[in-house]
């Protein structure tokens, strides 16, 4: 849990970092390429070729291509349609198709997870935003196929490693090696080469994006993710719309309503709470 804490702390800067500096002035498949390409050269040096059969590579590279790659491609669009808190709020569907994929890979339905995660999207819901343009619904459906891809990959890589001894850090560039090629093509055939970054300001985002919020981010995201289960790890997913908000309020000076927010954020963290008692009350039973 203390890493998926950290990470929610770490990415409630992105998105305001995002719609600040780089929205609608930096081509967003340029800024998806160098995010990932930077993310990727961190892991690089701790790569070992050895540690993983061909097959866990191949497979951690289509959960990075998916996950990460495909992810960033509707997200960073999401920004040119939709504001900071509003992007935010849209992120409430992730917990329920953490649950759902969970579920159907299992081929079980776990009632107390889909609980938690209800309960955590009935807080993020409590948090409206006001103002809601005409690009609504592109924004939206943007920001969901940005979730799909988040919580797939999440629920993927907590199934290939959680029971393995791999040293995830020596093999993690395989993950952002397969974002990195969705990456890649994505730029070669829709990037724009007249709007890459004009300022110093810019450019040093976009570094501090792809070393620390995705390099150190999603390891630690996703190395938290192997550590708790699938009710734990939903809930987390929407623990950051409240703390982003607040950092958008607080450095940016964004309008949103702070009772809304508190009561949001309250929710949430109560469905923390309840997703742990009722793991603990189901491996009782499960011991009787």
């Amino acid at each position: 849990m203390p890493y998926l804490f950290a990470v929610t702390l770490l990415w409630a800067f992105s998105f305001s970092l995002i719609g600040a500096y780089l929205a609608g002035q930096v081509d967003p498949w340029f800024s998806v390429l160098m995010r990932i390409g930077l993310a990727t050269l961190v892991f690089l040096p701790f790569l070992r070729v050895q540690q993983i059969n061909v097959s866990s590579a191949l497979k951690l590279m289509g959960i990075g291509a998916i996950q990460l790659g495909l992810m960033y491609v509707f997200y960073y669009h999401s920004f040119l349609f939709l504001s900071v808190p509003e992007v935010l709020l849209f992120t409430v569907m992730t917990p329920i198709y953490v649950t759902l994929i969970n579920d159907a890979l299992q081929r079980q339905f776990h009632a107390h997870f889909m609980l938690t995660a209800m309960v955590a999207t009935t807080g993020a819901i409590a948090i409206r935003y006001n103002g809601i343009d005409t690009n609504f619904m592109w924004g939206f459906m943007m920001v969901q196929g940005a979730n799909i891809c988040f919580a797939t990959g999440q629920v993927a890589y907590k199934r290939l490693l959680e029971d393995s001894k791999l040293e995830q850090k020596n093999i993690f560039a395989w993950f952002f090696i397969g974002a990195l090629l969705v990456a890649s093509v994505c730029y070669l055939l829709f990037g724009n080469a007249e709007k890459l970054p004009t300022t110093s300001l810019q450019w040093g985002v976009l570094i501090y994006l792809g070393t620390i919020a995705s390099g150190v981010g999603y390891f630690a995201w996703n190395k938290g993710a192997t550590l708790v289960n699938v009710g734990a790890l939903a809930v987390m997913n929407n623990l950051l719309i409240p703390v982003g908000i607040i950092v958008n309020v607080l450095i940016w000076n964004h309008e949103a309503d702070i009772l809304r927010l508190g009561l949001g954020g309250a929710i949430i963290l109560s469905a923390l709470i309840l997703n742990r008692k009722l793991d603990k009350k189901s491996q009782i039973l499960a011991v009787k």
